[in-house]
């Protein structure tokens, strides 16, 4: 089934590709059990679904910074030792968060304080990974190993989740943050192997607020990276009710850590099922439209979610959602890799990585706070509907997204 079944061949073929992604594997399985335990060690203190959207919201001042600062440096110091770098400083902070979760007595501003950090190290290393795998494949490969990078992180969201529901019930919150750093460790491990990857160059000769500065300025003169980060932005800020989680599974599932576990995995079910199937993907000519369409999808399902009691229901609605997921971010990144020079690769990924983990935080909060007013299932359908709405506009304002074909 060459047309359907994800095509593996780039993993044959290219063995930087094969250290890269298997340490990626292995690092976002512990990355996915820290963001389980953060929220719900939050929600443990202060019982307040808002607080956990603060915490997150927290992050991202430092995330974008980060992102920023690793898309610069990406374009002008060899990507394998900003990788080994990141992964390191990673580890430490995991392991601060370890020992700071095995005390007897935890404190919010501790832990909302290395959780900033950590998301800061993580977002310097993002834009750095996503602008080396197009170096790492040929042009006509680029949609497989997004691909495959999907299958990989989809297979973590699914793994990481359930596994630190096992963790969280079974042993403590010190042991999961003990596995990420581990699995930084393996990271650093096996990006220290690969050949040395020299920067595109284009931000050689600048300073560094300069090469970012310079970043922002191609956006703005660049109508295909605008739809790109903005429909993300949309589906990531009203679509994705994640701060809520813990408020559904504790009261409205009057469930425990393995049913917010659940909640956290089932879009990375549904994620991981089509990412398997994405073969076809890159037939597709009008590549924006069909962005648009399973945003529009990935809303309803959202808004369904949040009408159901049904644990059944729920999960099998943000396995949808999940799926829609894979085929928007597979086809934004090709979108985006294709329409950009070489020069701004890290720095474009680096806007794209604070859009595409900065939406979500932007919309813990969003969520957290209209659930404080409204009540958790308003803001999750409220939320979904708006996500339509803002997909519908986008069209309306960039109407060649939704036209353009890919030749």
């Amino acid at each position: 089934m060459p047309r359907l079944l994800v095509d593996v061949g780039p993993l044959r073929r290219h063995r930087d590709l094969r250290l890269l992604l298997g340490g990626q594997m292995v690092s976002l399985l512990g990355s996915n059990v820290t963001m389980v335990a953060v929220p719900y060690q939050v929600y443990r203190i202060t019982h307040s679904s808002l607080w956990v959207g603060v915490a997150s919201l927290l992050q991202l001042p430092f995330l974008i910074a980060g992102s920023l600062w690793g898309g610069a440096m990406g374009d002008r110091v060899d990507r394998r030792r900003l990788f080994v770098a990141s992964s390191l400083v990673l580890a430490a902070l995991s392991g601060a968060l370890a020992l700071d979760g095995g005390t007897s007595r935890a404190h919010l501003a501790p832990l909302l304080a290395l959780a900033a950090l950590s998301a800061g190290a993580g977002g310097f290393a993002g834009p750095v990974r996503t602008a080396t795998i197009p170096t790492l494949v040929q042009g006509e490969e680029l949609v497989a190993a997004y691909s495959i990078n999907q299958v990989i992180v989809n297979t973590a969201t699914i793994l990481g989740p359930a596994l630190a529901g096992v963790v969280l019930a079974s042993v403590s919150l010190a042991a999961c943050y003990a596995l990420d750093a581990a699995s930084f460790l393996v990271l650093a491990a096996t990006t220290g192997l690969m050949r040395p990857i020299p920067p595109g160059g284009g931000a050689a000769g600048r300073r560094l607020l300069g090469a970012i500065a310079d970043g922002f300025r191609y956006v703005r003169s660049h109508a295909t990276a605008q739809a790109v980060y903005l429909i993300d932005l949309n589906a990531m800020v009203f679509g994705l009710p994640r701060a809520l989680f813990p408020a559904v599974a504790l009261e409205l599932y009057h469930g425990g850590p393995r049913t917010l576990g659940l909640l956290y995995a089932a879009p990375g079910v549904g994620a991981l099922a089509m990412a398997l199937l994405t073969g076809w993907v890159a037939h597709v000519r009008r590549q924006g439209r069909l962005v648009v369409i399973v945003v529009m999808v990935w809303g309803a399902a959202m808004a369904l979610f949040g009408l159901t009691r049904v644990v059944a229901l729920g999960l099998a609605c943000l396995a949808v959602a999940g799926a829609t997921d894979v085929i928007s971010t597979v086809l934004r990144n090709t979108i985006l890799q294709n329409a950009i020079t070489d020069e701004f690769r890290s720095r474009l990924s680096a806007i794209q990585l604070a859009v595409v983990t900065g939406g979500p935080r932007l919309g813990d909060l969003e969520s957290g706070a209209v659930a404080s007013l409204a009540g958790t299932e308003f803001s999750i359908v409220s939320g979904g509907i708006a996500c339509v709405v803002g997909a519908l506009a986008l069209v309306r304002w960039r109407p060649t997204f939704w036209r353009d074909s890919v030749d």
